[in-house]
């Protein structure tokens, strides 16, 4: 693994100028093995001529000694664990120089840079990803001018409130809200969900979706890096430049690794007066192998998160997900929607189309909560012509149909209009009223429902180990007890303040467990921030909630939080074999390496068992990028 392009960790991004920094070494390093080559057969057919031999040897070894000693030279300037293997590489280049050995201070690099460049395609492979999905956020968009006309324009010119067209087959161009017409989207690129997403009036829909089929309307909310997609792709470059716990570890100890080994050599050296058997510790010792086997593992680890939807932002808490013992999660946004929906009519009318059309009408004339909720049960196109619009503050809505004067709003309205009504249904959440000429229609009962994937998701956690779960919310005790039955939670603390909800984490973390904090709001982020891991709720989730968490889910799905431990369990899995391999490896090629057992070329057949055993760790790394959850279906 030397030469390195100035000992740039794995882990970290390539730029365009690293990368043609490997590709002169790679040149360099074929250009040299020619001359070595022409040099053995210069050997071989012509022995006499020992002096040419040696000579071609002595270029190729030159070639291949420039970026060799200049990665070894900024290693000292700035230390990292790569550069341990830059600095024994070149030791032994020297020692091989000082012996005379210019087939081995030519081959020993060769190997190692051909050994490099394989490594470093795990680097680019990830980086690919990441441009792939960056790609996403450049496209086209269609832009509503004000007189109705449409213009097409780049999405990056794009701001919040413009009005855009997105046609069958087109990409969305930015994050919206959709103000008419109805499509299947395929979110899978940003959500990992592969089942379309059904979108119509009212629905939240993410930039970089495509549409499948119909017309919709948008007004644009998030453009660029404040995109939806934009954050995926700066918490996975985040992600990857983050270094995991052990590679701390072992850049804690790297100077006393480099002194043992050179003490190591020294001894071998001392007691064989074998050159090839010290070349050969000294190489055997490239400790690359054993520095790769972490971040290897949490690339592949945060590339398969991101394919189902999960952004990791640091590789840290990839491995944090696999300790969880409790859980404590948010009401509001969280195992509900967070929106008022419509839950159900209480009327003796059969046909709900008209009330329905009716109630989202008036719903349109008000900018009541309650309205916004019941304006968007139906399309643009089924929405009735009003004149008269009286909003009644605090009351409800009144206003002339084609059909008469309707009404819409709370039970005390409807005794200032003097129409009588039903008995008002019991019920926890908001309740709307509805008539027409003076004729009561029916209750709208409304709530903010609970996700249908909730009780299986809380589940499969208690499956998981998490069997401590918690529902911590700020809203009323029977609203949460309610909740709480339906999804299985015991422990419930109603009513709590951001301060409460912190301090109740920290009891958690007092008492011995390590919890997983869900939350989606601006109350939850001190608690995502105190939990062992945060989740945040990514669609429609505050800002400072996903400035605040770990992890980030993009489509919101429960049951992602189950796909987290699972994949974080196995990356732990992947990581032990790793340094098993890594370390056991290493030290294994010590010993045959000082004890002489590599025989005469004992540095090359050491340059070539490190090169074996750094791609053992990135195959076995590799086999996590097969992880797959199955679908996510309702």
């Amino acid at each position: 693994m030397t030469a390195h392009t100035h000992a740039a960790p794995p882990a970290s991004m390539l730029t365009s100028v690293e990368q043609r920094s490997a590709a002169r070494q790679l040149t360099l390093a074929m250009l040299a093995l020619g001359l070595l080559g022409l040099g053995l057969a210069w050997r071989w057919l012509a022995p006499e001529q020992e002096g040419v031999s040696q000579l071609l040897l002595g270029v190729a070894s030159l070639l291949v000694a420039v970026p060799v000693m200049r990665s070894a030279w900024y290693s000292l300037r700035y230390p990292s664990l790569h550069g341990i293997t830059d600095q024994l590489i070149a030791l032994a280049m020297l020692g091989a120089w000082a012996t005379g050995d210019l087939l081995t201070a030519a081959l020993l690099p060769i190997i190692m840079i051909f050994g490099h460049v394989l490594e470093e395609r795990s680097v680019i492979g990830s980086q690919e990803a990441i441009h792939a999905l960056g790609r996403l956020t450049r496209s086209h968009a269609r832009l509503v001018q004000a007189d109705g006309s449409v213009r097409e324009v780049d999405n990056s010119i794009l701001k919040a409130g413009d009005i855009v067209e997105v046609r069958a087959g087109d990409r969305v161009p930015a994050d919206g809200l959709v103000l008419s017409g109805q499509a299947s989207l395929d979110t899978a690129p940003i959500t990992g969900e592969s089942v379309p997403l059904e979108a119509s009036v009212g629905t939240l829909v993410f930039g970089g979706a495509i549409n499948l089929d119909g017309l919709l309307r948008l007004e644009v909310t998030r453009t660029g890096n404040e995109s939806t997609l934009g954050k995926v792709i700066a918490l996975m470059q985040s992600a990857e430049r983050s270094k995991p716990p052990i590679t701390r570890l072992l850049e804690r100890y790297a100077g006393s690794y480099m002194v043992l080994v050179l003490l190591l050599a020294a001894v071998t050296w001392f007691v064989t007066n074998d050159a090839q058997a010290m070349l050969a510790v000294l190489v055997a010792a490239c400790p690359c192998a054993l520095v790769l086997s972490a971040p290897a593992t949490a690339i592949a680890g945060i590339a398969v998160a991101a394919r189902h939807g999960i952004l990791i932002r640091s590789s840290a808490f990839l491995e944090e997900l696999a300790d969880l013992t409790s859980l404590v999660v948010d009401k509001t946004g969280t195992l509900t929607y967070g929106t008022l929906r419509l839950q159900s009519i209480d009327s003796p009318q059969a046909d709900h189309g008209a009330l329905l059309s009716l109630a989202a009408s008036l719903g349109s004339a008000s900018s009541h909560p309650v309205s916004r909720a019941l304006a968007g049960l139906v399309g643009q196109e089924q929405l009735q012509a009003l004149s008269d619009i009286r909003e009644r503050q605090g009351l409800g809505v009144v206003a002339q149909t084609l059909e008469g004067e309707a009404a819409l709003g709370r039970p005390e309205l409807f005794e200032q209009l003097g129409i009588s009504t039903t008995p008002v249904p019991g019920h926890e959440g908001p309740i709307a009223g509805l008539a027409l000429n003076g004729e009561f229609l029916a209750w709208l009962l409304l709530a903010d429902s609970v996700k249908p994937e909730a009780r299986a998701a809380l589940d499969e956690l208690r499956e998981l180990g998490l069997g401590r779960q918690l529902l911590l919310t700020g809203d009323r005790q029977s609203v949460a007890d309610s909740l709480a039955l339906e999804v299985g939670i015991r422990d419930v603390q109603a009513q709590a303040l951001p301060e409460d909800k912190l301090n109740r984490v920290l009891q958690e973390i007092d008492s011995g467990f390590r919890p997983m904090v869900v939350g989606d709001g601006i109350n939850d982020s001190l608690a995502l921030k105190a939990g062992v891991v945060g989740v945040a709720m990514g669609a429609g989730g505050a800002d400072i909630a996903l400035a605040s968490a770990d992890v980030v889910l993009i489509g919101s799905d429960l049951r992602r939080l189950g796909t987290c431990v699972r994949l974080s369990r196995q990356c732990r899995q992947t990581l032990q074999v790793n340094v098993i391999i890594g370390l056991g490896w290493t030290l294994a090629i010590v010993a045959f390496a000082a004890f002489g057992w590599l025989g005469a070329a004992g540095a090359m057949i050491a340059a070539v068992l490190h090169n074996l055993s750094t791609l053992l760790v990135l195959g076995n790394a590799g086999r996590l990028l097969r992880f797959q959850e199955p679908l996510l279906k309702l």
